[in-house]
């Protein structure tokens, strides 16, 4: 078989030549055609400026047709590209820019704003994503390349542009495609390697699954800069022919609604939170009248109660979809429970980015309810644990998904497999006879945001212990949101004339201080003050499952 990623790519472009591709939702549209006449005008770029096979390319930026553009672009030419997360605070991005040691930066206008060319000494030059225009040159070379463009592309085809011209770099299987931070501070962030291995796997994987195809329309609302919305709302689609349309402002649920409404798309790719928001707003209150509960207890008439049910869920994300694939994070158990009752068409996959992301899966129909599938082809997983049965274990897996390591960091890359090579994912679980397995926690101290995201308390906790009066400080998640609980220091707050109303206020203070200097993903929604130390182990490290 054959495993190339970029083969998948560019069969894809030549297959569906004048089919519609990418569109900036209320935007303008690219066609295959018109995104291979873009690829190959980046790759002169590239090429006019001495950009070699392997070079760092950084985009950071909001999902759009050009972002996509730019991907392609870079890992067709044969360059690694280290996809930033626009959420990422100045700081986060200049320093992940610098470590993975990018040539360029690709950056959107919201993202450069905040930007600061002087703390990425090492760039040859800036282009904003929306017109490709130079932002920042510190090469001749890119500045003539720019500037004659087009004069380039003409002379090296001055009878058009046609699909026998399209003909990208040859990608081996252990070559590394992709650069993806897990996290934007600088002392915790971790460049994953993945590998086209993994690219084509994932790719693969769902080619085999889903049955979509080219001219089917999909939705893209999840960040393309993390590995699930990047191999399931947009690679896969692109390798089958379908039409991707970008939801380049932030998708709010009002947004989103509309965008279903009108695009009707083929597959939903989503995340619990916005599944929970339609099954609470939209569904649940309309269940909770007299009339209709009376109809759910006659067992003849709650059939077609809940196919009528189920059809106005249905409704709520276009209608006409094979079914909604959740990630990302767990999914509420009643939302989970209520979604099974009436034979809704959802499945919840388990990933990391780790593996670019997929881990396990299983079709709706066969999917057991609080599960995430089952681990996929191409992969293997083991439970550490004597009775994986019954007692949880760390899930360990291996396989074609799995990344080469962590760039330059040896350290993170030996702690994060065992000895035999199986890469530890720190989730705790138990799997069934069937192979069915089911996640009931995390061994390390990550949290996931509602909507997916990875956050690392230790993180926050390191910016908020800076701050004013802080001596201790513990973050943990109520109710979907994260709190801060703070042991001050009394003492010194006390020393300089402060009364315990003025600590309070300076927490809070503190609060909205720390938000400013995080992504907005793991802000912290309140603050407690604790009067007390918090308890601790001999190593003095917080015993934190004591205020979880």
């Amino acid at each position: 078989m054959d495993k190339s990623f970029l083969r998948l790519i560019e069969t894809s472009i030549k297959s569906n030549w004048d089919l519609d591709a990418l569109t900036d939702y209320k935007g303008a549209t690219l066609q295959y055609k018109d995104v291979a006449r873009k690829i190959e005008k980046i790759h002169l770029m590239f090429e006019a400026v001495g950009i070699k096979k392997g070079d760092k390319i950084a985009l950071c930026g909001r999902n759009s047709s050009h972002w996509g553009v730019t991907f392609l672009a870079t890992l067709t030419y044969g360059a690694v590209i280290v996809p930033i997360l626009h959420e990422f605070k100045a700081d986060n991005i200049h320093s992940i820019v610098n470590h993975s040691g990018a040539r360029f930066l690709f950056v959107g206008d919201r993202v450069w704003e905040n930007l600061n060319e002087e703390m990425m000494p090492q760039l040859e030059g800036i282009i904003l994503v929306n017109d490709f225009s130079i932002l920042v040159s510190r090469s001749e070379r890119l500045t003539y390349a720019r500037e004659h463009l087009n004069e380039e592309f003409g002379k090296k085809y001055p009878k058009n542009f046609r699909p026998e011209h399209v003909h990208y770099h040859q990608d081996e299987t252990e070559e590394l495609a992709v650069l993806s931070y897990t996290s934007g501070t600088t002392s915790q962030s971790k460049g994953v390697m993945l590998p086209y291995r993994s690219l084509w796997s994932n790719v693969q994987f769902a080619i085999d699954m889903l049955p979509i195809k080219s001219g089917d329309k999909l939705v893209s609302m999840l960040p393309m800069a993390h590995c699930f919305g990047l191999a399931f709302e947009f690679l896969y689609e692109f390798c089958v022919g379908c039409h991707i349309y970008f939801l380049t402002r932030v998708p709010s649920p009002k947004i989103i609604f509309q965008a279903f409404s009108e695009i009707q798309p083929n597959l939903v790719v989503t995340v619990p939170l916005v599944v929970e928001k339609i099954i609470k707003k939209e569904v649940m209150p309309k269940l909770e009248t007299p009339s209709v509960k009376l109809l759910l207890n006659l067992p003849l008439i709650n059939d077609k109660v809940y196919g009528a049910i189920r059809q106005k869920v249905e409704d709520a994300f276009g209608g006409r979809f094979h079914s909604v694939i959740i990630g990302g994070a767990a999914l509420n158990k009643d939302v989970e429970h209520f979604l099974k009752r009436i034979n809704f068409r959802y499945m919840v996959g388990y990933g990391m980015t780790e593996c670019g992301p997929l881990i396990s899966y299983e079709q709706w129909d066969r999917f057991k309810e609080g599960s995430c599938g089952k681990i996929i082809d191409r992969m293997e997983v083991r439970i550490d644990s004597s009775n994986p049965l019954y007692t949880p274990g760390e899930i360990q897996v291996r396989g074609d998904n799995v990344m080469l390591g962590y760039y330059r960091n040896e350290t993170a890359t030996k702690a994060a497999f065992t000895e035999d090579g199986w890469l530890r994912t720190g989730d705790l679980a138990t799997i069934d006879a069937n192979g069915n397995i089911t996640i009931l926690g995390r061994s390390k101290n990550m949290l996931l945001s509602a909507n997916g995201q990875n956050i690392f308390p230790e993180e926050i906790e390191g910016e908020l212990n800076n701050l004013p009066y802080v001596a201790e400080s513990i973050i943990v998640q109520r109710d979907g949101k994260l709190a801060a609980l703070v042991y001050p220091d009394f003492d010194q707050a006390y020393r300089d004339g402060k009364s315990d109303s003025d600590i309070n206020k300076q927490m809070e203070q503190n609060r909205i201080d720390l938000n400013a200097r995080i992504p907005a993903y793991c802000q912290v929604n309140s603050v407690t003050i604790y009067h007390e130390e918090f308890e601790k182990t001999p190593k003095k490290s917080i015993k934190r499952y004591l205020y979880q």
